[in-house]
């Protein structure tokens, strides 16, 4: 059974899924990075110079208890959601252009294999030779 679970392990298929697996994490960092740091601050510089990640519709502010513990405030951070579906649209964008760069390859190389003749002109040339 440990054998069996090694060989599973060493396979291809996972260390090509594990590998796969932390690259989509470092992407996804980099995606929201690049999101929250360069397009969300132009977007806002001409918005008036609004920061886009502390928007939020406060429902009840932050406060001290008569115990004096801390509340904190309760609040709709849409801002925070709009830089979230920033981040949604780039990334299907950049699959999109992945994907789409994938099958025009995989397209050139089935069309660079030179095509057979068709069954019609094999019947015509079969024909042919059988006249002379």
């Amino acid at each position: 059974m440990l054998k069996e679970f090694k060989e599973f392990i060493m396979s291809g298929n996972v260390v090509d899924f594990a590998v796969a697996v932390i690259l989509a994490g470092a992407v996804g960092l980099m995606v929201n990075s690049f999101v929250s740091d360069v397009v969300m601050p132009v977007v806002g510089y001409f918005a008036g110079g609004m920061d886009f990640s502390d928007l939020r519709y406060v429902l009840e502010p932050a406060s001290v208890a008569a115990d004096g513990t801390e509340v904190k405030e309760v609040a709709v951070r849409w801002g925070a959601w709009l830089n979230t579906i920033m981040n949604l649209i780039i990334v299907g964008f950049v699959m999109f252009m992945i994907v789409k760069s994938y099958n025009k390859a995989t397209k050139r190389n089935t069309e660079e294999e030179p095509a057979g003749p068709t069954s019609e002109e094999l019947l015509a040339e079969i024909r042919d030779a059988l006249k002379k």
